[in-house]
C-alpha cells in the first residue's frame, strides 16, 4: 500500500502554501528522510522529506500549485528502493555482450551530486548560473557545500541571467512570478497602512560615546564571548528599557481592548534575497549584550539560508529595522502588525552640531519611530524616542540598568 505525502502543519495562522520545487520526479528512488520538495508559505520555506523508503510513485501537486494543510502531494511505493538498487548494482557489475561498459567520469559524478546538495546551495548555484561540474566539492564524498559555491563566486565573474521576455520595440524586460513571501510582505504592509493610524516621529543621536565604548572593549569582548560587539545590542537594550517605561508602545489593539504585554520579544528586520523577514529575539530583556549579538547572528544566518522556522518569526511585540546598513539617511518604517510600533535606525554620518555653545563635528544618526496613533499618543512616542536617544548617548546607563 502506498504511503501518502501530506502537507504538514504550516505554522501559526498559516493555512496555505505553494509548491516551490520538487527535488524528485515520479519513478525516482527515495530514502527515508530524504528531501522531496519545498513548500513556500507566506513566512518561511518548509522542507518536506520522505516518510518511507521506496519509489516516488505519484506526484499530485505540481510546482506553483497552492495547497492546504492535510492535502496529498503524492505517494511513495514502499519497500522497493533496496530491491531496485540491488538489481541495478548487479546489472551494472555484469558485462553485457556487445555493449561497452565504462566507469562514469569525475565530471559525471559531480553532476549526479547536484541532487545531494542542500536546497540553499542548489538555489545559490542556480541563481548564479554556475555549472556544478566545475565546482570542487569539499564536503563528505566530494559533495558541494555553500562555502565551495561562495569561493567560486569570489574568484570568477558570473554571467548575468538572460532576459526571458522581450516586448515590442526591442525594450528588454524580465518577468518573474512574485513569490508567496513577496506577495505576503506586500499584502501585510498594505493592510498595516489601511488599518493603523500610522504616524512617524524623528530624533537624532550623537553616537560618539557608544562608538568610543565599543572601540575600547571590542577586542576583549570578542575574545571572551566569541562574537563581535555590534551596535544592535545597544539599541535592543535601549529599546527594551524604553518599552518598560512607555508600555503603550509594546501593546496591541484587540477589537475594543488594548493588550499590554509584560514581556519583550523584539523583532529584528533582516534583508534576504527573497525579501525582508523579521525574526524575533525572545525575552530580550533577559539577554546579555553577548547573547543578543549571538542570537542576532544566528537568526540572520538562518534567514539568509532560508532555514527560519515559524517559531522564529511569530509573536514579536516590537520591531527594529536598520536601513543604515544600506546607506539610508532617513525613512519612515511601516509597522509590522499586530505590533503598534517600529523603530528605524539609519546611517551614521559626521555632521556639525552645537555642543555647549560650540560647533563640533560629531557622528550623528537619525532615528524614526512609526507608531499606531490609535493606541500611542504623540507625547508617549516622543518620550520613547528621547529615552532611546539618552540611553545610546549615555551607554553606561545601559550597563548599570539605569
Amino acid at each position: 500500500m502506498n504511503v501518502e505525502i501530506i502537507v504538514p502543519a504550516l505554522g501559526e495562522s498559516v493555512s496555505e502554501a505553494t509548491v516551490a520545487k520538487w527535488y524528485k520526479k515520479a519513478g525516482d528512488v527515495v530514502k527515508l528522510d530524504e528531501l522531496l520538495l519545498e513548500l513556500e508559505t507566506e513566512k518561511v520555506t518548509l522542507e518536506v522529506s520522505a516518510v518511507a523508503e521506496g519509489i516516488l510513485d505519484t506526484i499530485l501537486k505540481q510546482e506553483g500549485d497552492v495547497v492546504s494543510i492535510g492535502q496529498v502531494l503524492g505517494s511513495i511505493k514502499p519497500g522497493i528502493a533496496t530491491q531496485n538498487t540491488e538489481v541495478n548494482q548487479k546489472a551494472s557489475s555484469t558485462p553485457v555482450l556487445g555493449i561497452e561498459t565504462r566507469v562514469p567520469t569525475i565530471q559525471e559524478k559531480k553532476v549526479d551530486s547536484v541532487s545531494a546538495m542542500p536546497p540553499s546551495v542548489q538555489k545559490l548555484v542556480k541563481e548564479n548560473n554556475l555549472n556544478p561540474a566545475t565546482i570542487a566539492g569539499t564536503g563528505k564524498d566530494g559533495r558541494i557545500n555553500k562555502g565551495d559555491v561562495l569561493n567560486v563566486l569570489a574568484t570568477t565573474t558570473v554571467r548575468a541571467p538572460e532576459i526571458e521576455t522581450v516586448i515590442p520595440g526591442d525594450k528588454p524586460v524580465e518577468k518573474v512570478r512574485m513569490s508567496r513571501l513577496r506577495k505576503t510582505i506586500a499584502q501585510r504592509l498594505k493592510d498595516s497602512q489601511n488599518t493603523a493610524a500610522i504616524l512617524t516621529t524623528f530624533n537624532e543621536i550623537d553616537m560618539l560615546n557608544v562608538i568610543n565604548l565599543r572601540k575600547k572593549h571590542r577586542e576583549e569582548f570578542e575574545k571572551k564571548h566569541g562574537v563581535k560587539l555590534g551596535f544592535m545590542s545597544f539599541f535592543v537594550k535601549a529599546v527594551v528599557n524604553a518599552l518598560k517605561e512607555i508600555p503603550a508602545v509594546n501593546a496591541e489593539i484587540d477589537g475594543d481592548d488594548i493588550i499590554y504585554k509584560r514581556y519583550y520579544d523584539i523583532g529584528v528586520a533582516v534583508g534576504t534575497d527573497q525579501g525582508l523577514v523579521v525574526p524575533v529575539l525572545r525575552n530580550a530583556d533577559k539577554m546579555s549584550f553577548s547573547t543578543v549579538e549571538k542570537e542576532i547572528g544566528h537568526l540572520a544566518a538562518k534567514a539568509r539560508d532560508g532555514k527560519l522556522a515559524m517559531v522564529d518569526l511569530t509573536g514579536g511585540t516590537f520591531s527594529i529595522t536598520n536601513g543604515g546598513v544600506y546607506g539610508s539617511l532617513l525613512s519612515t518604517p511601516i509597522i509590522n502588525p499586530p505590533q503598534s510600533g517600529i523603530i528605524g535606525l539609519h546611517n551614521t554620518q559626521e555632521r556639525p552640531v552645537v555642543i555647549d555653545g560650540k560647533i563640533e563635528i560629531r557622528p550623528m544618526m537619525y532615528i524614526a519611530l512609526s507608531y499606531d496613533h490609535r493606541i500611542i499618543d504623540g507625547k508617549d512616542a516622543v518620550t520613547f524616542l528621547v529615552k532611546v536617544k539618552n540611553a545610546i548617548e549615555n551607554p553606561e546607563r545601559l550597563l548599570f540598568d539605569l
